[in-house]
């Protein structure tokens, strides 16, 4: 897979001398998924954003782009031609899930990752079937979308998963499904056949040969990753948890502030020992 077949959209903001993050948004993200963390970190590093495949303003050629193994190896590329050659990673969700993917077949490249509301992928081929099962329904009324207020409609019916918790009364929503909607719900369709946890590699048994400090943050009314982030702690001395107070799914905007702790509390060790990037 050559990075030609990869039209990336992304926004590098440098500060001299300051070490990158990498973020990976979630499904139905985009570039500007982490500004209000950005905007608190200010100068204290360098930051690249970008659209993953069927996001954004990000163009892909061929269906296999989408995948989980493609888009890695495309992002690497794409790292070694901004001259990044080694980089902090924060990933949220889907991009969780990528960057935990990075993290273990390409150690070399990142410093320390965070990995909020992630997942090492499923364990058994009937909860990934079952799981192809129910991406395919959501994928069905995707793809039934004509107009921005059906789809409006559909990102509301979305938030009120158990999962994301008391997002939709938090004053921030309006904006972020605002957000969501610049997406092409049809290019969301092939991220989910292609990406979605159902096809994602299994990466719990990789997870034992680990050799980056990995940070894991969930929200305590999350209780499904909660628990899975419980189990990821056994499979590795170099996991910690930190399980964040009163939010969901979406840490990075229920709680900002928290985030950005955790983000300066973590990365803060090796920052001043980093010369060039």
């Amino acid at each position: 897979m050559q990075n030609q077949n990869y039209l990336w959209n992304y926004c590098l903001i440098e500060h001299s001398q300051k070490p990158v993050i990498l973020f990976l948004h979630g499904f139905m993200g985009n570039i500007h998924e982490f500004s209000s963390v950005i905007n608190l970190l200010n100068d204290d590093f360098s930051y690249l954003c970008v659209d993953l495949p069927g996001h954004g303003k990000t163009q892909v050629l061929h269906d296999e782009c989408y995948t989980m193994e493609n888009t890695a190896i495309a992002l690497i590329h794409l790292l070694d031609n901004l001259q990044i050659h080694q980089c902090f990673l924060i990933g949220y969700s889907l991009g969780g899930r990528l960057a935990l993917y990075l993290t273990l077949h390409f150690p070399d490249r990142f410093i320390k990752v965070i990995l909020e509301s992630a997942s090492p992928g499923l364990l058994t081929q009937i909860a990934r079937l079952s799981r192809i099962k129910h991406d395919q329904q959501i994928a069905r009324k995707l793809t039934r979308i004509a107009n921005t207020s059906e789809f409006y409609k559909f990102l509301d019916f979305w938030y009120q998963q158990p999962i994301f918790g008391n997002i939709k009364h938090q004053q921030f929503y309006e904006n972020m499904l605002n957000s969501r909607l610049q997406n092409n719900p049809l290019t969301l369709v092939k991220s989910l056949q292609f990406m979605g946890t159902g096809v994602q590699p299994c990466l719990w048994d990789k997870l034992f040969d680990n050799i980056i400090s990995i940070l894991l943050i969930v929200g305590e009314k999350d209780d499904k990753f909660v628990n899975l982030n419980q189990e990821m702690l056994q499979s590795s001395p170099l996991l910690k948890l930190q399980i964040v107070a009163n939010v969901g799914h979406n840490i990075h905007l229920e709680n900002t502030s928290i985030f950005v702790q955790n983000i300066r509390h973590f990365f803060v060790e090796l920052k001043g020992c980093l010369k060039s990037f």
